[in-house]
């Protein structure tokens, strides 16, 4: 496994050599996971599991506290930890200080300005420059063994979903029903959620992130719509799913139902290498246009999945880069009407070498 990993700092490192900086310091923790195995998470939102020097001269670093020594041991060449103190970005800046003459980058949307400031007032000898986007560029594509991992979280996530209508019995709250799915993940080889599961009935389908509710009830007559992922050997599913409860849809349900799927079946027949990620929108807004709903159409059509649930690339209307084989991303157009509630759809989607393939 450390092969992999040593790979993708390999073809990272030739990055930095083409791009002219001596170093990246990373601090996301799935690009930090990426390219070290290290630490997947961090331990809480306002805490960090540690950061990942990749020198283009081979003097990489895993710089980490006292509280993951043993584990940082366990992954990475013991004589290449350091061990930083209270004051981590100072004492940082301090260690590297001399080592680089080129530019060291680090990712803007993963470092505060504080930390920043600590950096930047102890290195010296070189500049600080924005590299945002040179590390996770490699995420974009999925290489084997990630796809691998990735169609083993999507076949749970597509067999839970199989399962969730043996549920509706009871007349379960949106709370309940969150929970079964959770249980039936865990109980079947996820690790955890990908994301906290969206389980709305009623007028909240029309909430596109809804939180579940403890004294809303799931009864025949209306839409349930569940949006659920796990992540299995370290990879994230995500896949959303609206189901009326009871025997006879209503027509407005059907209807949205109906042109929601066309509008996927579009916009996935035209994914390939070399289509701009903002024609697939365009391909499902355009469809929606075309009936008169094109206004209950109020996200983008998808994202990119891997180590985090949202990741490049974006589908949506302004990003105007190709897709590439080995990308995955959702395809999950809806529409959305606050007086009955919404539909949404959505598939995981693999870019072929000529094509694409539903996962």
């Amino acid at each position: 496994m450390d092969s992999i990993f040593a790979k993708r700092r390999g073809a990272l490192k030739e990055a930095l050599c083409e791009a002219g900086f001596g170093a990246l310091l990373i601090s996301s923790p799935a690009t930090r996971y990426y390219y070290s195995g290290f630490e997947l998470h961090d331990p809480q939102p306002n805490e960090s599991a540690g950061h990942l020097l990749i020198a283009a001269n081979g003097d990489d670093w895993l710089c980490t506290d006292a509280r993951y020594l043993d584990a940082a041991r366990r992954l990475w060449d013991p004589g290449r930890i350091f061990i930083y103190s209270a004051a981590p970005f100072t004492s940082m800046g301090e260690f590297f200080n001399g080592r680089f003459s080129k530019p060291v980058g680090f990712e803007a949307k993963t470092l505060s300005l504080a930390a920043w400031e600590g950096l930047s007032g102890a290195l010296k000898g070189c500049e600080l420059r924005r590299a945002d986007g040179l590390a996770d560029r490699f995420r974009l594509r999925k290489d084997e063994d990630e796809i691998s991992r990735m169609r083993r979280s999507c076949a749970l996530n597509q067999q839970m979903l199989e399962w969730l209508p043996s549920q509706w019995g009871g007349e379960p709250s949106e709370t309940e029903l969150a929970w079964a799915v959770e249980r039936y993940f865990r109980e079947h080889g996820a690790s955890e959620l990908a994301f906290a599961s969206i389980v709305a009935y009623g007028p909240n389908a029309a909430l596109p992130h809804a939180i579940p509710s403890p004294v809303v009830r799931v009864l025949p007559g209306g839409p349930l719509l569940a949006d659920v992922g796990c992540r299995v050997d370290g990879y994230c599913s995500d896949q959303t799913r609206t189901f009326w409860i009871g025997e006879k849809p209503a027509d407005h349900f059907r209807r949205a139902l109906e042109l929601t799927q066309e509008a996927q079946k579009r916009a996935i027949a035209l994914i390939r290498p070399g289509v701009r990620a903002c024609d697939v929108y365009a391909a499902a807004w355009e469809y929606f246009a075309a009936h008169g709903v094109e206004k209950a159409f109020t996200h983008g059509l998808g994202h990119g999945v891997g180590l985090e649930t949202h990741e490049g690339p974006s589908l949506n209307g302004r990003n105007t880069s190709p897709l590439e084989a080995g990308m995955i991303v959702t395809v999950e157009p809806g529409l959305y009407y606050p007086e009955w509630g919404g539909v949404r759809w959505e598939h995981m989607v693999l870019v072929t070498e000529d094509g694409a393939e539903i996962l």
